[in-house]
């Protein structure tokens, strides 16, 4: 029995895993979900005043100021898209996954605390750094979740992905949390709203870096480095490595099986996630009433409190009927919140019917996550976890574009949100077709005898 083998379901390791997900979180929470947003519209609007066309200029190109944030989140999905499966390789081949890990968290924490000095003029550094911080953040996750099959027995994936992903959504809540009532208390304090703002995205990084360290000291590195063949360099390897998969990826047929099944039903979830405060905001979506800001904040809050429930219930679920099957379950109950929001939140009541909606969101949202993730652990090859764990985060990032371009197209043509949101039903459609397909059992067969064969 190697030392690998010997190291897993350690307790003390395995929490020092999970806080990853604890310290990264705040990262999409505070900085993604909430604040900067709306903050870099405002300065880019600002900026914009001083052209007769209404658009602020970046390095001379015109940009009209609620549009730059989302460029910059497109710009930096392409960059992960291309650079992450060279990054899983040269880890792969490497050995060096914790260190890695370990540069890009940094990166995107130090990148995430210098967002306090976007301020006026420089309002165009802020989609720069987003653009630095979002590819190491993404970067950091093949890394972390290339480590689930090292720290947890295959009879406790499940229990431990779940477990990383509450701490996740409970780690980022709690700073969300403390980072809303700075805000809304900030006059109070003495504090001017746009410092409360750049406080709150520094206080990101901070909160990242510092919870990080945890995770460094409880993460044991599972090989010693390798080195170089002379002539070589770790971009050359990686390369060479990834090209070896694609040549190899025949030999796994049912993980490229759920790969296809999970981009769809994941771009369905994270479709609905992103799109869901511009629903809840639109008069349209509540038959002509606004629903009220401080609402709007209590559900987001609630939702990530909830989630961290829900990501434990599903792991086990997952342990009680199986992780497919679980996954299955949660498709058919996100069907109905889709289906649910077309028809419902229109009476005297769509507050009380929002925060229910809000709960069951919350309930599935982590979980069908969290199962999706070590369920892919169980496909995967030995010694190829950060490679095969790259292209199931491209498979979660690149196609994330289409579920916004489908929910966008049928609002214009239909004239209503809410068909908007029903047409989303086709992604979790889509997934419940292709996932019962997934043979699970060849799908492990087949990366055990690759692994045997390759490593020993």
């Amino acid at each position: 029995m190697t030392a690998s083998q010997t190291m897993v379901n350690d307790r003390r390791e395995i929490f020092g895993w999970a806080m990853y997900d604890w310290a990264n979180s705040a990262f999409s929470t505070t900085v993604g979900t909430v604040f900067l947003g709306p903050y870099i519209a405002s300065l880019a609007a600002k900026a914009a005043e001083a052209y007769p066309d209404g658009m602020a200029r970046f390095f001379g190109i015109p940009v009209a100021p609620d549009s730059f944030l989302p460029y910059c989140v497109s710009f930096s999905v392409g960059l992960q898209v291309l650079f992450l499966p060279i990054l899983g390789a040269i880890a792969d081949y490497s050995h060096l996954r914790k260190r890695m890990m370990q540069i890009f968290a940094f990166i995107g924490a130090i990148s995430t605390i210098l967002m306090f000095f976007v301020t006026g003029s420089l309002w165009w550094l802020g989609g720069v750094l987003f653009i630095i911080a979002n590819l190491a953040f993404g970067a950091a996750i093949v890394f972390y979740n290339a480590y689930l099959p090292d720290i947890a027995s295959e009879e406790e994936r499940d229990r431990v992905s779940s477990y990383g992903w509450a701490m996740g959504y409970l780690g980022g809540g709690i700073l969300l949390a403390l980072n809303l009532a700075f805000f809304i208390f900030s006059d109070d304090l003495g504090v001017p709203g746009d410092l409360a703002v750049r406080i709150n995205l520094a206080s990101a990084g901070v909160w990242w870096m510092a919870f990080a360290l945890i995770t460094w000291a409880r993460l044991r590195p599972r090989h010693a480095a390798r080195a170089l063949p002379p002539g070589e360099t770790y971009v050359s390897i990686g390369f060479k490595q990834l090209g070896k998969t694609f040549r190899e990826v025949k030999h796994f047929p049912e993980t490229i099986k759920y790969l296809v099944a999970y981009f769809l039903y994941n771009d369905g979830i994270q479709t609905v996630i992103a799109v869901s405060s511009t629903f809840a905001a639109a008069p349209i979506a509540r038959g002509g009433v606004e629903l009220p800001q401080d609402t709007l904040i209590a559900v987001i809050l609630m939702i990530q409190f909830v989630a961290f429930f829900g990501a434990l219930l599903w792991g086990k679920l997952a342990q009680w009927m199986g992780a497919k099957q679980s996954i299955v379950v949660s498709l058919v109950i996100w069907s109905g919140v889709v289906i649910y929001a077309y028809g419902g939140l229109r009476g005297e009541s769509r507050i009380i019917e929002f925060f229910i909606l809000g709960v069951f969101i919350a309930m599935v949202m982590g979980g069908s996550q969290a199962i999706s993730r070590s369920l892919f652990a169980q496909m995967i090859p030995k010694g190829k976890e950060a490679e095969f764990y790259s292209f199931y985060e491209v498979s979660e990032r690149g196609t994330s574009w289409t579920g916004p371009l489908i929910f966008g197209l049928a609002n214009q043509i239909f004239g209503s949100l809410r068909y908007g949101i029903l047409a989303l039903i086709f992604y979790f459609i889509a997934g419940l077709i292709v996932l019962p397909f997934v043979n699970v059992p060849k799908a492990m067969a087949d990366a055990k005898a690759y692994g045997e064969n390759n490593n020993g």
